[in-house]
């Protein structure tokens, strides 16, 4: 049987460009990939002349060779200019494959090229510190100093990891790409290359303090600036503070997330604060001003209406917490909580009897609810 045109092969015209020839072969092979077509018999020799025609088309020197002889430039032992050594007529698609596996993947992850083609130090991992302050401290902001055990390069090596500063030199395993591939079918796998673990460089002679890591395990102490206003979440990140790279790379971050702990008197939500003050039943029913605590350490006078019920709220503007950015701040919200007396004497029983014999109408609440439920008995009975 005849063979078919490459360029009907691969479905594109003869003066298809390389970008127009690659797309098409990358079409074609998923297309009719072993793995996708279990059920067609003629998968895997479709497949086969799909990447023998990319093969023989994708070199230049190839092409010209096919586009003057046809397969007669690959056959009998013609050749053709760029031919490579041990290709047989059915072209070498693992190989063709492996090049489009590169282009498609390579630079994810890793890129091709020469030895020096990756970094020769890695960054350092980002750390995290968690930090739990007062609402005080929150209000106030503050200066704090924190210790954070973490890696730091190492001094006797300066960070390069070898003995006497010396430098790395290339991992021969993966000629300074920091990965290995394997060819598995049709297919090439990349791994972390085992000898250098990924760095890409091996050291002849480790440091014997950091043992060729270039860094050193240490607690070190920083000073962190915590603004105003801030709340349980806020995080703050400081550039460089974090473990040091690996031979000489750059360092990580540190990230310190902030827990403001609960207050014995005040709740927080956002900007806002909530003080829960109990009034006495006589002030609530009389009215009459009252002293309130503030987050700043100060007071406030605030006025209690007659009649005032439990769950009322009044509110003191600009006495909440402060906005991380802008001068701005939260108001305050005092919640009255009635409080029913206890331990009554003798005389005080009986003067609440005569005030509850002589109050029975002034209770709106009471006879609003009581009357309701005469309502519902007296339906329920119908």
């Amino acid at each position: 049987m005849a063979k078919r045109d490459f360029y009907d092969v691969l479905g594109v015209s003869k003066g298809a460009s390389a970008e127009e020839l690659k797309k098409a072969y990358r079409t074609k092979a998923k297309e009719l990939h072993p793995d996708r077509n279990a059920d067609n018999p003629n998968a895997e020799s479709q497949f086969k002349e799909v990447n023998e025609a990319y093969e023989a088309l994708k070199d230049p020197d190839r092409k010209a060779a096919y586009d003057r002889y046809g397969h007669a430039a690959f056959e009998g032992g013609m050749g053709g200019p760029g031919r490579r050594p041990g290709a047989g007529g059915s072209g070498d698609f693992a190989s063709a494959f492996s090049d489009v596996f590169d282009d498609l993947f390579g630079d994810f992850m890793g890129g091709r090229g020469a030895a020096g083609g990756r970094s020769r130090a890695s960054r350092g991992n980002d750390l995290r510190y968690n930090l739990r302050i007062s609402l005080e401290e929150a209000f106030n902001g503050l200066q704090k100093t924190i210790s954070v055990p973490t890696a730091v390069p190492c001094g006797t090596c300066s960070g390069t990891g070898a003995e006497g500063g010396a430098e790395p030199q290339t991992c021969p395993t993966c000629s300074g790409m920091g990965k290995v591939r394997a060819q598995q079918g049709f297919f090439t796998v990349e791994r972390t290359c085992p000898t250098c673990n990924g760095v890409g460089q091996t050291v002849r002679n480790p440091c014997h303090t950091c043992h060729g890591a270039g860094r050193v395990e240490k607690e070190r102490s920083l000073s962190v600036n915590i603004p105003a206003g801030v709340e349980t979440g806020t995080r703050i990140r400081l550039a460089g503070e974090g473990e040091a790279g690996l031979r000489g790379g750059p360092a990580g971050d540190l990230y310190i997330f902030i827990e403001v702990t609960e207050h014995e008197l005040f709740q927080r939500d956002g900007g806002t604060l909530f003080c829960r003050v109990p009034v006495s039943l006589t002030k609530a029913a009389l009215g009459g001003d009252i002293e309130v605590p503030t987050i700043d350490g100060g007071r406030s006078r605030v006025k209690i209406p007659e009649g005032s019920q439990t769950g009322r709220q009044m509110r003191l503007r600009g006495k909440g917490m402060p906005a991380i950015r802008g001068n701005t701040h939260g108001d305050m919200l005092i919640e009255l909580a009635v409080e029913t007396p206890v331990n009554l004497t003798a005389q005080q029983k009986d003067l609440l009897r005569e005030f509850d014999r002589l109050s029975a109408e002034n209770n709106p609440q009471s006879s609003s609810f009581f009357s309701a439920v005469k309502s519902f008995w007296d339906g329920m009975k119908g």
